[in-house]
């Protein structure tokens, strides 16, 4: 059981990200106060959680009811991501940027990215929601789901650290580092959601 805790933890880890969702969270929240980033970064990492402990208990049934195949959800979450990215890479939020400070001087309310794209497809995307479903089957016995759930635990905690302590690092930086780093993870992020869309084209067409 303790080869099955380990595989998990190194899974979630890679494929969830922490250290590397940090600085795009940051990015697409200026002009939140801290107490609003703080309100969406524990929605994001609770609505994750929840996402994916769901699908780890009865993910696979679900979809095979449905008709749903993982190929389809990588495809789908490789489509939301670029979208993501090329708003990254051509810097098109300055104007959001500047529209969601003015309604925070005005409104406690700025958009919520809590839900989309955060906690969904970046936190539980396509890759940790078959990591956990592919873990779950694995596991032999109660306890051995346990060990699963407390190693998606333990990542999700990372996560939270994380994503708390992302808007100081990145404004400790100055605006230009992170302009260039944004942009930089924009195209990595553009990368990544094209990696998701040839695997499930690859999977789907068995090529």
């Amino acid at each position: 059981m303790t080869e099955l805790f380990v595989s998990a933890l190194i899974s979630f880890f890679v494929l969830i990200d922490p250290p590397g969702s940090a600085p795009i969270f940051a990015g697409l929240t200026d002009g939140a106060s801290p107490q609003q980033r703080r309100a969406m970064v524990i929605r994001a990492v609770l609505i994750a959680g929840a996402v994916l402990i769901g699908f780890g208990l009865v993910g696979r049934p679900l979809l095979q009811a449905l008709g749903i195949s993982m190929d389809a959800f990588r495809i789908a979450g490789g489509v939301m991501l670029f979208a993501i990215a090329i708003e990254m890479v051509y810097d098109r939020r300055t104007e959001r940027r500047e529209e969601r400070a003015e309604a925070a001087r005005a409104d406690p309310k700025v958009e919520d990215i809590s839900v989309f794209p955060m906690a969904i497809p970046m936190i539980a995307g396509p890759g940790s929601i078959a990591s956990i479903m592919l873990a779950m089957s694995r596991a032999p016995s109660l306890a051995a789901q346990a060990l699963v759930l407390l190693a998606l635990a333990l990542i999700l905690a990372l996560t939270l650290v994380a994503l708390l302590t992302a808007g100081p690092v990145m404004r400790a930086l100055g605006d230009k580092v992170e302009a260039a780093v944004t942009r930089l993870l924009g195209v990595i992020l553009a990368a990544l959601a094209a990696q998701f869309i040839i695997d499930g084209i690859r999977g789907a067409f068995s090529l």
